[in-house]
């Protein structure tokens, strides 16, 4: 028997499951009331728009000869005024997809092409994401940072995004591509976006950029390349790169092409005023020279989990930030938790697989909870040194630790500065 449903039941049951399949996923639940201080929005609005860019000529990593095109796709963040648009935005949505390459769209808080404020100039961050992420992966950053004064661009790594790598063949060749671009792409828009007259002067964002006063937010190999760009210069391997999985033959050419500082750069940049890394990787294959990490200068915040299996913990970010010769460096360290403490929780697009869900959860830790945190002690990093705000250094490490602890009094000590009354467990801090 088969069953005819009449045209018009169709048409409306496939509206409505379109509907269905295309509605933006809320990830964030309201802020209670133990939030930290500083996990709290700003007094801006929050615009976004995306924005291409192109590097017409970076080193082509197939050969290693020949020069090609390197286009980034960028998702920008900015302070707006909502009450002041002429148009009224519509609330932004994320789209991407999962390592699986399963499509989902998650609602932010933003505005999508709104118009930035009409005056003053904002310090520019950078969201550099791991091997195989994207740009949105920390969205929740690029709104926050941008509801307190910043313009925060959250970068698509080309050849390392969710969408580019898929199986064994794009796996290897990204890698090797992530490896010798990450700090290039990251030095490269910062450049971009200080020439006197970007293409179409991108909504008259870039005019408002200040510059001058930058720094980098980056995630697993982008906090690889942030270390790099801060002046922590390669110094690759032939033996290492084949632990890492690169064959033989390749392994024994690639050093010559890898090794480099500041990006590719003679010397630092002077406008990375701070750089944050989490959970950064390269510290357990010491692809980063001892030397020149005594002799980086920039103000570093390394984050990580003491359980990270990926870029390792004693011997990986906690090594790296031992080497780090910064007068101003500082490790939060999230007990128990593993290597992801810096994107957005889970969408449900990642539920029914393992392997997806690896990418974005914690065992012990809800992710919702680190990324609180993280607003937190981001703004406070970047306020005290990017525009010197000295009320906000007094939430940065003091004492190497942030939980409180019953003394022989029964007295606890004080709670962290911006945490309620014992509601600081869990966490560490090693400071210089």
């Amino acid at each position: 028997m088969i069953l005819r449903w009449p045209r018009a039941v169709i048409l409306i049951l496939t509206a409505l499951l379109s509907c269905v399949a295309f509605t933006a996923e809320k990830l964030y639940t309201d802020q209670p009331p133990v939030t930290p201080e500083l996990a709290l929005s700003g007094s801006y609005d929050v615009g976004v728009s995306t924005v291409k860019i192109n590097d017409p000529d970076r080193l082509n990593t197939a050969n290693f000869i020949t020069t090609t095109n390197r286009p980034l796709l960028l998702e920008i963040w900015y302070p707006i005024n909502l009450p002041t648009q002429k148009l009224k935005p519509t609330r932004a949505t994320y789209k991407n997809v999962t390592r699986l390459q399963k499509p989902f769209e998650l609602q932010g808080e933003a505005y999508r092409d709104a118009l930035i404020v009409s005056d003053g100039e904002f310090p520019v961050v950078l969201l550099s994401h791991g091997f195989t992420g994207y740009r949105t992966q920390m969205f929740y950053l690029g709104e926050h940072l941008a509801s307190h004064g910043y313009i925060v661009i959250g970068i698509d790594h080309k050849d390392s995004t969710n969408s580019e790598v898929f199986d064994d063949a794009t796996r290897a060749s990204g890698f090797i591509s992530t490896l010798y671009n990450r700090a290039r792409d990251q030095q490269f828009v910062l450049n971009y976006f200080s020439a006197s007259s970007p293409s179409n002067n991108l909504n008259n964002l870039a005019k408002r950029m200040d510059t001058n006063n930058a720094a980098i937010i980056g995630h697993s190999m982008g906090g690889f390349g942030a270390i790099n760009t801060a002046g922590g210069c390669y110094e690759f391997k032939s033996e290492q790169l084949k632990k890492i999985g690169v064959p033989s033959v390749i392994a024994s050419l690639l050093p010559l092409r890898l090794d480099s500082c500041f990006a590719g750069q003679d010397s630092l940049d002077p406008r990375w005023k701070a750089i944050q890394v989490y959970a950064p990787w390269g510290g357990e294959f010491n692809v980063h020279s001892v030397d020149a990490m005594a002799q980086i200068s920039t103000p570093m915040f390394y984050v990580a989990g003491d359980q990270d299996n990926t870029s390792g913990f004693k011997n990986g970010v906690k090594k790296l930030y031992q080497q780090t010769g910064s007068k101003h460096k500082y490790l939060m360290v999230y007990e128990n938790a593993r290597h992801n403490i810096a994107g957005h929780p889970a969408p449900s697009a990642s539920f029914n697989s393992d392997f997806e869900l690896g990418h974005y959860v914690e065992p012990s830790w809800n992710i919702e909870t680190i990324n609180r945190i993280n607003k937190h002690m981001t703004l406070a990093f970047l306020d005290c040194h990017v525009k010197s705000d000295v009320g906000r250094c007094g939430y940065l490490p003091s004492r190497e630790d942030i939980q409180q602890y019953e003394g022989i009094n029964g007295q606890y000590s004080d709670p962290w500065p911006g945490f309620k009354h014992l509601w600081g467990s869990g966490i560490r801090f090693y400071r210089q």
